[in-house]
């Protein structure tokens, strides 16, 4: 049994053989705009916000990191379903100012901002720079002194733990991001001695794509246990700590869904435990895919259909240019686990073991040898779990063929 495509489906439904996001078939979708194409759709993206809610301590905050998905008219739902904004670069916090949200709801992490990105920080007087170095924190005074403002920052720390079963680890042992333990106290230190810096807090970000709820638990505790440590350490009040994320979704066959009751009860008491010990700062989440990965599907159309020394191969329109990770080269080894897909307009029809690949010139370009409903050129393959990381995470600009489009489909 293929869970993540089981996980995936449980958003949809069959009518006939098609399958359907409300009334409309993903195939519809598909010949009305054309492939190959990505649907966000707004319902599942809502579902996912009233779980959260529900099920977590209204002490988060919830912060959307836009490199997961920084389509437009995603950034206005996100911007009114959640606290605020994560961006990684001046373009995306144009972005975010541009579909119309406050400078003040918008963070600004990662390990090398150039000096006009710290400029253009400071000027839109946004909510938090995460500062990642010595270095850094003496652009951002020098930057401050030449145009006569304050900043708001954080330090972001590198720990000495890591986040046990991440896809990706952000933390532990060395790394580009944050500055370590070590060498936190001095620079927390100048941070309060400086006038022209407003100092917020602490960010820790020790992984991501996590699908186990007890090693997610033990490092948020690892991280408050930290704070509290620090914070006696130093003697300087943390008025937010931001904990980073690390909420997985299932992309593979073997994987499940994050039991998120489980995953909420304890946090919210790792909050009460601490909450007083650390003089009641804000707590901040931030999270992507597991807020957007779930609500789009990478719709591409059936070129060809060809027989190679008994192995069938469907050569679709679309491909890694498009959608790099569901090729297995954004960090996934696909020989073993192709991300959930399907053709969207043969269910119920017998499966057959086949390769589905892209129209590029190398044997990079596939989705995977996998068992799918048996198919013929003109039908239309889905790519499940495809909402976040997909069409700004790929090469588009590779062989020059033309980028896919983007729809949202709203309630």
């Amino acid at each position: 049994m293929n869970q993540a495509l089981k996980s995936a489906l449980t958003n949809f439904s069959i009518r006939g053989n098609e399958l359907c996001w409300g009334d409309m078939a993903l195939s519809e979708l598909a010949r009305k705009h054309g492939t190959p194409l990505y649907i966000y759709c707004e319902r599942i993206i809502q579902n996912k916000q009233q779980l959260l809610r529900n099920l977590l301590s209204e002490n988060l905050h919830i912060y959307y990191a836009v490199k997961a998905n920084p389509n437009p008219d995603i950034l206005k739902i996100m911007g009114n379903f959640y606290d605020g904004f994560d961006v990684a670069s001046a373009g995306e916090l144009k972005r975010v100012l541009d579909a119309g949200f406050p400078a003040e709801v918008i963070s600004f992490a990662g390990p090398g901002k150039s000096r006009e990105e710290l400029r253009c920080a400071i000027h839109e007087e946004i909510g938090c720079i995460s500062v990642e170095s010595q270095q850094e924190f003496e652009h951002i005074v020098q930057i401050c002194s030449d145009v006569g403002k304050k900043a708001s920052v954080s330090l972001r720390i590198n720990p000495d733990f890591d986040l046990s079963g991440s896809g990706m680890k952000m933390g532990g042992g060395s790394k580009q991001f944050g500055v370590d333990t070590e060498k936190a106290p001095a620079i927390l230190a100048a941070m309060a001695d400086e006038p022209c810096i407003n100092f917020k807090g602490i960010h820790i970000f020790a992984g991501s794509q996590n699908l186990h709820s007890e090693a997610l638990l033990s490092g948020f505790e690892n991280i408050l246990k930290y704070a509290a440590s620090l914070q006696q350490q130093i003697g300087i009040p943390i008025q937010w700590i931001n904990m980073g994320g690390g909420f997985g979704i299932p992309y593979f066959a073997h994987e499940h869904e994050l039991d998120l009751e489980f995953l909420g009860k304890g946090l919210d008491n790792l909050l009460k435990q601490y909450s007083s010990l650390l003089g009641y700062p804000k707590f901040i989440l931030e999270l992507g895919r597991y807020l957007v990965g779930e609500c789009g599907v990478y719709l591409t159309e059936i070129l060809y259909k060809k027989t190679s020394k008994e192995h069938i191969f469907l050569i679709m329109d679309g491909g890694m240019h498009h959608h790099l990770a569901a090729s297995g080269n954004l960090g996934q080894s696909l020989a073993r686990r192709p991300m959930p897909l399907t053709v969207v307009n043969r269910q119920n029809f017998p499966v057959e073991k086949v390769h589905v690949v892209g129209p590029l010139c190398t044997p990079l370009d596939t989705f995977g040898f996998v068992e799918i409903p048996r198919a013929e050129a003109g039908d239309i393959i889905g790519v499940f779990q495809s909402g976040a990381y997909g069409f700004s995470a790929s090469p588009q600009l590779f062989l020059s063929h033309p980028a896919p489009k983007e729809v949202v489909i709203p309630v």
